[in-house]
């Protein structure tokens, strides 16, 4: 998996390792491409949710939300003329704060479930099995979530 990493500019303003004439991409933008070109997508790593307090919960979901953006929008950057991008939908509910991202008819849907002073972060990704509420091991394996609705 290739981490994000901010690129850095040469001092005449040219993005370090970009042809002249190709647009600069960034590390999770290559993964995109290297999907389209025949890659296998990651399998994101999870383990069991565990209730933590409400305030460090939504701080872990507000995290994973605009992360969520940010590569949705550097996914479409890739995929723009290719078909199908990703979509990502926010929801809300009594208790409970949603973000689905969406590709095609591949979805995974991350949820905040509150009740009473803890909350549990729960991702629920489509066609897998329903089992034991389960979390992403942190935020870089959002990453590998995405790139996986990609290549399923």
């Amino acid at each position: 998996m290739v981490p994000l990493a901010h690129f850095t500019c040469h001092g005449r303003g040219e993005m370090i390792g970009a042809e002249k004439g190709t647009p600069p991409m960034t590390p999770f933008m290559l993964a995109v491409q290297a999907l389209l070109e025949g890659d296998q997508p990651p399998e994101p790593a999870t383990k069991p949710s565990r209730p933590r307090p409400v305030a460090k919960a939504a701080d872990t979901h507000v995290i994973l939300r605009s992360l969520a953006e940010q590569l949705v929008s550097e996914a479409n950057a890739v995929l723009r003329g290719r078909g199908v991008g990703l979509s990502l939908v926010d929801d809300t509910g009594p208790g409970e704060l949603t973000f689905t991202v969406r590709h095609g008819d591949r979805a995974a849907r991350v949820r905040t479930v509150v009740s009473g002073h803890t909350a549990l972060g729960q991702l629920v990704k489509a066609r897998a099995p329903v089992g034991e509420p389960r979390e992403l091991t942190s935020e870089d394996e959002l990453q590998a979530l995405v790139l996986s609705l990609l290549g399923d």
